[in-house]
């Protein structure tokens, strides 16, 4: 009985076997399988300009596709059916192919064409500031990456300098003069697509006393009203230098004028009160005994104010006038303590019609205390004032102690020329804090202590920045060993000139050795 169930369980389990690898061997239904078909791809680009994009096969029968990106190289990525995958592009046109798999392993295969075109920058704006001579730059601007800022300060080349700065952090430059610059700012997409903007600054830094008009690095912006014209422009006497010329046209009002800046006014506090109530301006005015009005007033708050009028006294030739604002204009403000003058401007033949005049004015400041400018007379007894004489090829000078204080020169300091050896013409020369006038006196004098009998001594005057523009005059010592006063007649010097340097060479001609017989001293130089 035992050996007979042994016998139909043993013959159970081999019939559950057969049937267990008959289903597992039977694979007729994946032979018989669909072939994959009607392949398609769909492209979905997120308008971002980011490059993204969603690429999305389909097909009949397809379990799995294999996706080549066609950005380069042979490799694929493998992707089951339903599925979708995405992919970062540069912009630019690619070929995608995609081969779809059914469950029987055979495959079709199908290439499709794709363009990434990024979209063109929008809505671009400029945020440009300027400090003095330097400038910021920022932007905003839709579907940006970044952008290329043009300054408009460099000679057109190729390629065009630029700096690269993005939104939020921005690009930073410095101009090497003052001027007016036309800025470009191009957005750049992902791509080609550019969009671009400009933008017309003026740099310099804000003007300020003492006030001139030949320094590159200042603005010199000017306001005019009432139908006057004003512009930077050369000196009509002294090509060299920088001048504001300024018209008052024909129908110009009476009132007509000219802000010096702009409605800032200038950098710090005009120092005018109480106690230093006077400015001073140069002016070359077509006529004499036209009024000349100056105004100073709080660069926001116009009505506090003070304003004072001088006339004009030659014609055609520079005069520096001098306005005391304890004299102000009738009906008009007291000078006030209280108030910060931050502000002037200038009327021309104030109270009259305009007519076509022009004028020019240059060197408004405060004017210096006499104790304190360097000019004639060259006493050298000043303990507030610097004689900085310079040597050249062997010559030099030094004020010193009188070491011969005696006969017609009593006077505490001197000034002593030592001659080294060098160049026969060596000497020194000194720079004044004005140039020489020289409208109405026209001989120096000089005294002048030499160890010898006949030497030479050369006076000389020079414009302060062409040494070519000048004129001499040369005159011997008659005495030894003793103090005399030399005489030096320049009645035939031209004065349409700049004359600002006093040059000195002893002994012209004849090289020195820095012996006594070598050392001269010279004191009180007048212009009489």
């Amino acid at each position: 009985m035992k050996a007979i169930k042994y016998y139909l369980g043993l013959t159970l389990m081999l019939a559950a076997t057969a049937a267990c690898k008959k289903d597992y061997t039977d694979t007729a239904f994946v032979n018989q399988a669909t072939a994959p078909g009607k392949l398609g791809i769909l492209f979905n680009i997120t308008q971002d300009n980011s490059g993204l994009v969603t690429i999305v096969p389909s097909g009949e029968a397809v379990t799995s596709y294999d996706v080549y990106f066609g950005d380069g190289g042979n490799t694929y990525t493998k992707l089951s059916g339903g599925k979708t995958i995405d992919h970062k592009y540069a912009e630019g046109k690619y070929t995608v192919k995609i081969v779809g798999h059914n469950v029987a392993g055979k495959s079709v295969e199908l290439t499709q064409e794709l363009t990434v075109s990024f979209r063109k920058p929008e809505n671009l704006q400029a945020k440009v500031t300027t400090n003095g001579l330097g400038v910021t730059v920022d932007a905003t601007a839709d579907y940006e990456t970044m952008y290329h800022v043009y300054y408009g300060d460099e000679p057109a080349t190729n390629p065009e300098p630029f700096d690269t700065f993005i939104e939020g952090q921005p690009a930073v430059h410095t101009y090497k003069a003052a001027g007016t610059y036309t800025i470009r700012i191009v957005a750049l997409s992902g791509g080609a697509a550019t969009s671009e903007i400009t933008q017309t600054v003026k740099v310099g830094r804000q003007i300020d006393l003492p006030l001139m008009f030949d320094d590159p690095n200042f603005d010199y912006t000017t306001s005019d009203f009432g139908g006057n014209s004003s512009s930077v422009e050369v000196d009509p006497a002294n090509a060299s230098n920088k001048v504001l010329k300024v018209v008052k046209n024909g129908g110009a009002a009476t009132w007509s004028g000219t802000t010096l800046g702009t409605a800032s006014g200038f950098a710090t506090r005009i120092p005018v009160n109480t106690s230093n109530t006077k400015m001073t301006m140069r002016i070359y005015s077509p006529a004499a005994g036209l009024t000349i009005k100056l105004k100073l007033e709080n660069h926001s708050d116009g009505a506090k104010s003070v304003e004072t009028d001088v006339l004009t006294t030659k014609a055609n030739q520079w005069e520096t006038l001098t306005f005391d604002f304890t004299h102000s204009s009738p009906g008009t403000p007291a000078l006030d303590n209280a108030v910060v003058y931050d502000k002037a401007s200038v009327f021309f033949d104030f109270g009259a019609d305009g007519s076509g005049k022009v004028f020019y004015m240059d060197d408004l400041q405060i004017p210096t205390p006499a104790s304190m400018i360097l000019g004639l007379p060259l006493t050298f007894e000043s303990d507030l004032l610097t004689y900085a004489f310079t040597g050249f090829d062997g010559g030099g000078v030094t004020v010193i102690a009188n070491p011969h204080a005696t006969g017609i020169n009593a006077s505490a300091k001197v000034a002593r020329m030592i001659k080294n050896g060098g160049q026969p013409w060596g000497g020194a020369f000194i720079a004044l804090d004005n140039p020489i006038d020289f409208s109405t006196k026209k001989t120096f004098k000089m005294k002048v202590w030499s160890p010898r009998v006949g030497a030479k001594v050369l006076l000389k005057v020079e414009n302060l920045t062409n040494g070519g523009i000048s004129f001499e005059k040369e005159v011997a010592t008659t005495k030894a060993n003793e103090w005399e006063e030399l005489t030096f007649d320049y009645s035939t010097i031209n004065t349409a000139n700049s004359y600002q340097k006093i040059v000195l060479i002893f002994d012209n001609g004849t090289q020195g050795d820095g012996s006594a017989n070598y050392t001269f001293y010279l004191d009180d130089i007048t212009l009489n």
